[in-house]
Formats: C-alpha cells, sequence, structure tokens
C-alpha cells in the first residue's frame, strides 16, 4: 500500500522558519528593553493593618466622591491588584473616575504559622475589624462591599452575618451554588474539587502551595494556558505594549500566595463538596449563614465563558437572597477578562460605580 504524498514546498518552510526566528530574536529584545511592567500603580495609601492582611485607601480621582465608603474583597487565591494591572484598564482606577470612594484588602502571603487560621479568623476578625475600622474613620454607619471571585463568597457569608452595616452589595465572578457550578460544561473546577481528598492535602503541607493551585488552573484548559498563548505571543512580541501586558500577566499568574491550610479545608469540603451555603448549613463561629438576611441591594455580575467560575455558579444566588431590589448581570467574557478586557473598562466598571451611586442615599 502506497503512504499518501503530501508535497512539501522546503525553500517556502524554511523561509518561514527564518522569519519566524528573526521575529522571535526581535520580541525578545523587545522583553530585555521594557522599562515598565509594573502594576498596582493607582496612588493609594495603607490604611489599616492587621496580621499579613494590609488595608489600602485610594486616593480619590474625582471632583464629586461618593460619601458611603466601598470595600474590595479580593479572593485569597491570587492578588487583588489584578483589578489595577494596567493603568489604561485598570478597574480601580475607573471606579475612582467614576466618584467611589475605594478601599482593598490585601491578604498577604501565609506562611507555616499561619497553618491553623480558619475561615472564621478571615470573616469574623478581618473582614469585621476592617469593615468596623473603615466606619469608625469615616464617620458612616454602613459602607458598599465589592466580593471578587471567592471574595464574593466571603462577602456574602459576612453581608448574611452583619446585614446592618451594608448598605449595596456587588459580586463578581462569584462562586455561590457550587453544586450547579460542578454539573456546568466548564465546571472542571468544581468536579476537581469535588473528588479532591483535601483532609490528606492539608494534613500533609500544612499551609497549601500557591503553585499547586496554579497547576490545577492551568490543567482546566492545557493548551490555551499552557501552549497556545506563549506561541502566539510571539506573532505580536515586537510591539512593546503588547509585550509588557504579557509579563504583568505572567507576573500575575505566578505570584499565587499559599493558603492556610485549616480555612483552604473547610471552603472545598464545605462548600465545593457539600454545598452548604445553598442548603443553609453553612455556619461561621456557631451562627448559620442565611443569606436570606440579605436584604440591602445586591448586583451580581457573571462572565458567560468564564471557565473557572462558571456562571450557573452565580446566577442562583439572587434566588437565595431577602432582597427586593437585585439584578444580575452577565457579560460575554471570561474570568480574567472581566478585570483587563476593553469591556471591563468601557462597561463593566461604570456599570457598577454607577448601580452604587444610584443607591448612594
Amino acid at each position: 500500500m502506497m503512504l499518501p504524498y503530501f508535497p512539501i514546498d522546503l525553500e517556502k518552510s524554511f523561509d518561514e522558519l527564518l522569519e519566524y526566528q528573526k521575529k522571535f530574536i526581535r520580541g525578545i529584545d523587545v522583553l530585555l528593553n521594557l522599562k515598565d511592567t509594573e502594576s498596582n500603580k493607582t496612588p493609594k495609601e495603607l490604611f489599616y493593618k492587621e496580621d499579613k492582611m494590609k488595608v489600602f485607601h485610594y486616593k480619590p480621582l474625582a471632583k464629586k466622591v461618593s460619601k458611603v465608603p466601598t470595600l474590595i474583597i479580593y479572593a485569597l487565591v491570587n492578588r487583588q491588584y489584578m483589578m489595577d494591572i494596567q493603568q489604561d484598564r485598570s478597574v480601580i482606577k475607573n471606579l475612582l473616575e467614576l466618584g467611589l470612594d475605594l478601599y482593598i484588602i490585601d491578604w498577604g502571603y501565609p506562611t507555616a504559622q499561619d497553618k491553623y487560621v480558619t475561615l472564621e479568623d478571615y470573616i469574623d476578625v478581618y473582614i469585621e475589624n476592617t469593615v468596623n475600622e473603615i466606619l469608625k474613620r469615616t464617620d458612616s454607619t454602613k459602607l458598599n462591599i465589592i466580593g471578587v471571585c471567592q471574595g464574593g463568597t466571603f462577602s456574602a457569608i459576612y453581608t448574611a452575618l452583619n446585614p446592618e452595616k451594608v448598605k449595596n452589595l456587588v459580586t463578581m465572578v462569584t462562586p455561590i451554588d457550587f453544586e450547579a457550578g460542578r454539573m456546568a460544561k466548564d465546571g472542571f473546577l468544581f468536579k476537581w474539587s469535588k473528588d479532591m481528598n483535601v483532609d490528606n492535602l492539608v494534613d500533609a503541607y500544612g499551609v497549601i502551595p500557591g503553585q499547586f493551585l496554579n497547576g490545577g488552573f492551568d490543567f482546566l484548559k492545557p493548551f490555551q494556558l499552557m501552549l497556545n498563548k506563549y506561541v502566539s505571543i510571539v506573532d505580536n512580541l515586537e510591539n512593546p505594549d503588547t509585550a509588557a501586558n504579557f509579563i504583568r500577566m505572567e507576573k500575575w499568574i505566578l505570584d499565587s500566595p499559599d493558603q492556610s491550610g485549616e480555612a483552604f479545608r473547610r471552603f472545598i469540603k464545605e462548600l465545593y463538596q457539600e454545598n452548604r451555603l445553598i442548603k443553609g448549613t453553612f455556619e461561621i463561629g456557631g451562627r448559620v449563614v442565611d443569606l436570606k438576611n440579605i436584604t440591602m441591594p445586591v448586583l451580581s455580575i457573571c462572565g458567560d465563558e468564564d471557565h473557572i467560575v462558571p456562571p450557573e455558579s452565580t446566577r442562583p444566588f439572587l434566588d437565595y437572597v431577602g432582597s427586593k431590589d437585585k439584578e444580575l448581570v452577565s457579560y460575554p467574557i471570561g474570568h480574567i477578562g472581566m478585570y483587563v478586557s476593553s469591556k471591563s473598562h468601557r462597561v463593566i466598571a461604570p456599570k457598577i460605580a454607577e448601580w452604587l451611586l444610584k443607591r448612594e442615599k
């Protein structure tokens, strides 16, 4: 049997390979001469500190600033400066220019001594003390909360336990119904977590390495996240802006904090595996977290193309809260695109600011 014949233009292939190598070398030269790839540059000052947690207050950028302070609560598994990754597409800078008075929690980097830090510590100590400090120093009775990803889950839990301190709640790409997330087409993280032997993992490590979780995220879309992006970047590496943005993103991806073991154990077991928040059996400090206690206005935002927190996990949230003023908004965007895309700059940040300012009184 004769093998099929595939004609190959060797001269053309050689020329294409040579051009690709030249482009790669020019790209490397651009990378080596980049002058500024820093993130987290919107002006701010340290407002409060407790253990490894730091709370920053951003300097106002609008002539008229909201009288209601707004606290951003980010996830533990990544760094909060994703929302300020670059100045021309910074969610933080955008919200400030639109008139919000912003505070943000930087959870820091847990070490071995933090292996016994619990969810109660995060909710009833760190978030509670931060909220109280903001209310005291601003002479306010309530504040707004913007919760992001896992930080949105924390925000919903905190708000349900302390509704009298929260004026408006915004959640972005937030997992709430973990069983619905597991059943979603893109719910691979939820499927992986459902079968994880988290007890063995925490007992072995104490503090879960951030790179372990990073590897798990990469394997959700291995070709896209581990191969394609490095191949495709070569075509645009000669552009200094593209190269700088690529480096910023890579730095953020690799900047993954370790996770406090006991908090991680409960978050995986009781939420990802047992879905207790939706079932109404999740407790913090002996108090049952009842989402019906959330009666203030709620804005929930999800990404239709989110493979980290599929929209199926976010959408049910409004069915469980007690609020009458509630809105679900979805965008044709992924998890990271929620913060760095042009749509985030043009549509999402203005939506959040307009929604909050409308409910200021």
